[in-house]
């Protein structure tokens, strides 16, 4: 049973599509704002999640675990 539930690929799509449309039409902006990297940071984040489940959690996982 899997708590999470990837998104069909259309969602994807649609999210990477205005990630990369919001990227672009904030860069005239964004070349004069001093807090540019969070705002970056917030698109990728955006741009790489998948499923509902928390994009640090996913990540951690395709790591592998450390300590045993």
């Amino acid at each position: 049973m899997t708590l999470y539930k990837a998104f069909p690929v259309h969602v994807v799509m649609m999210r990477r599509t205005l990630a990369v449309v919001a990227g672009l039409l904030a860069l005239p902006a964004m070349l004069f704002w001093k807090d540019r990297s969070r705002f970056y940071s917030y698109l990728h984040r955006v741009w790489s999640k998948t499923s509902d489940k928390p994009v640090w959690m996913e990540q951690s996982e395709k790591i592998g675990c450390d300590f045993y």
